[in-house]
């Protein structure tokens, strides 16, 4: 099932897609950086289907979308106040933050790791798409494992042809680069990978260094 673009006036798309993802189906939607592959974050076995879905392995965590900063206490545990400042600087936007994981995040997501990627994208069809299921969605790239990310549709249709159960069509993505990733479970920030959001704007508030780590985004 697709949809035509300009979703937020098309009748009952959201609420389709709100059905599908309670049920424990996939749904591709645009995120400001590319559009992503959601499952409900909190249910194992929709998550194992996004790895199947994208010949994932197993072993690679997936990050976590969040409908706003009220959401961060869902997911992770022993959040450091430097990350809150970030939250309010740049949530919502291209930041994605690595936490100390919260019981509630299944082993599948983390792949059994004691931490979780977590954002707020600044889009407005994916924040409302949360916000309606009501639970944060997986925000891997809708795409097979290896294949260029999609930033349209047509992309993820390419691509994801009879792997997904839906998707919301609302033109291109709004940027052109990934989300930067930093880590905040250490006594300093940690910059993971660099993004559209630039160091040198982090470091004013946490003053850190670039890591070695690349984190898979396929």
């Amino acid at each position: 099932m697709t949809s035509p673009r300009g979703i937020q006036t098309a009748d009952g798309l959201l609420e389709r897609a709100v059905s599908v993802l309670l049920e424990g189906g996939l749904v591709a939607f645009p995120t400001d950086t590319l559009y992503a592959l959601g499952a409900h974050g909190f249910t194992p076995a929709a998550v194992e289907r996004v790895f199947q879905a994208k010949d994932r392995p197993s072993d690679m965590a997936l990050p976590l979308l969040l409908a706003g900063v009220e959401d961060l206490e869902k997911v992770a545990v022993d959040v450091p106040p430097q990350a809150w400042d970030f939250a309010e600087r740049f949530w919502p936007g291209g930041l994605t933050m690595i936490l100390r994981k919260a019981p509630s995040v299944p082993y599948e997501v983390t792949a059994g790791g004691e931490t979780v990627a977590v954002r707020v994208p600044n889009h407005s069809v994916a924040r409302e798409l949360i916000s309606a299921v009501g639970v944060p969605l997986t925000g891997t790239s809708a795409n097979r494992s290896g294949e260029a990310e999609p930033v349209t549709a047509d992309e993820v249709r390419r691509q994801m042809a009879g792997r997904v159960d839906m998707v919301l069509d609302d033109g291109p993505c709004q940027l052109s680069g990934a989300s930067t990733i930093i880590d905040v479970t250490g006594d300093s920030l940690r910059i993971v990978r660099e993004g559209v959001v630039s160091p040198e704007l982090l470091t004013r508030i946490w003053p850190g260094e670039a890591g070695a780590m690349q984190t898979d985004r396929a």
